[in-house]
């Protein structure tokens, strides 16, 4: 089918999914309508697609139809459609993607990207055998921020990567209790996957290499899932990576990362809202100013424009799928450590 990628005329998308998250991404998207058409809705509860007409309603726009089957959405719009972003339980994100894929469509896939590294290996070959674009919605790979960070580490200005270390908190789990987020066979994880998810990529992002070595200790706080959890890792290279995530505080979520090498370090945090660096005589880390980040909707439409290559490619998903799946078969072993083949 032709390549519909560089075109000036509005991308014609199908939202699948329209819960909480997709509201703000969907009210965003609703502002560009020079670049952005929602089509069709695919969303299952009757609740959660009268929210959504709330917000075309308040754009003075008429709500597309919502066909809550997928493939019988597919069946009947793809035909129409240039793209899909999908915002749906975690565990669902596969099989919605594959999907999508097949009948020719980019995708936008909310984060994390899959639940587990046969299946990040499995889409990354759905998506070579149709040579359609995904994007894995991670805000923080996504902005200059971290984007940044990542070229100073690349460069080897601030000489190897010595240690990282990665901090996730939030009010967590008293507000999920009794949602799909704390059921693992729809999330595949707690608050560790969750909000602690774009620990994982940014950390996996700016690392940019496989890990060696994972040791981790989960306390699911009387819930189903995880929601303290602690990481201990070795990169190949042998720089060290500690990764702390408390889901049961009293603060609303909160993050921090530093990456320390041998000729300075970098301060970001899990979403990359700002890039701190300290070098060589400085007292302090200085900030470093660069253009604010845009939405990730805006982001996947350069992207998808050839105007950016990708910063969020399902490669930088599978390793992070990868990590993710030692560290649960390290926290269900008591902390054993867990040896990373050389996939």
């Amino acid at each position: 089918m032709p390549d519909k990628r560089l075109t000036t005329t509005p991308v014609r998308t199908v939202m699948i999914g329209c819960g909480r998250m997709a509201l703000g991404h969907l009210r965003a998207m609703l502002a560009q309508r020079d670049t952005t058409q929602v089509q069709v809705i695919c969303e299952p509860a009757e609740a959660a697609y009268a929210k959504a007409c709330e917000l075309f309603a308040e754009q003075g726009l008429a709500p597309p139809p919502n066909e809550p089957d997928l493939e019988r959405m597919l069946a009947h719009h793809a035909h129409e459609l240039d793209a899909a972003f999908i915002i749906t339980p975690h565990a669902y994100h596969f099989a919605q993607t594959t999907a999508c894929l097949e009948v020719g469509l980019d995708v936008l896939l909310e984060k994390p990207m899959v639940v587990s590294a046969p299946e990040a290996e499995r889409l990354i070959e759905t998506r070579n055998r149709t040579g359609r674009l995904l994007v894995v919605a991670f805000p923080g790979s996504l902005s200059p921020q971290i984007r940044h960070a990542v070229q100073l580490l690349r460069s080897s200005e601030l000489g190897p990567i010595l240690t990282i270390a990665g901090m996730s908190w939030e009010s967590w789990r008293t507000p999920n209790i009794g949602t799909w987020r704390q059921q693992p066979e729809l999330s595949g994880g707690g608050f560790f996957f969750d909000t602690g998810a774009h620990m994982l990529n940014t950390i996996t992002d700016l690392a940019d290499e496989e890990f060696a070595e994972v040791a981790a200790w989960f306390d699911p706080r009387g819930t189903p899932v995880e929601i303290l959890g602690v990481v201990m890792a070795r990169l190949r290279s042998g720089a060290l990576v500690t990764m702390h995530a408390c889901g049961d505080t009293c603060t609303r979520s909160t993050a921090d990362v530093r990456v320390f090498c041998r000729e300075g370090v970098i301060f970001t945090d899990i979403w990359g809202k700002f890039l701190n660096v300290q070098r060589p005589g400085q007292p302090q880390p200085e900030p470093v100013t660069l253009p604010a980040s845009m939405g990730v909707w805006q982001q996947f439409l350069a992207v998808r424009a050839g105007v950016i290559a990708n910063p969020c490619p399902p490669e930088v998903g599978l390793r992070m799928a990868r990590l993710w799946d030692a560290i649960r078969a390290s926290a269900a072993q008591g902390g054993t450590v867990i040896q990373l083949g050389s996939g």
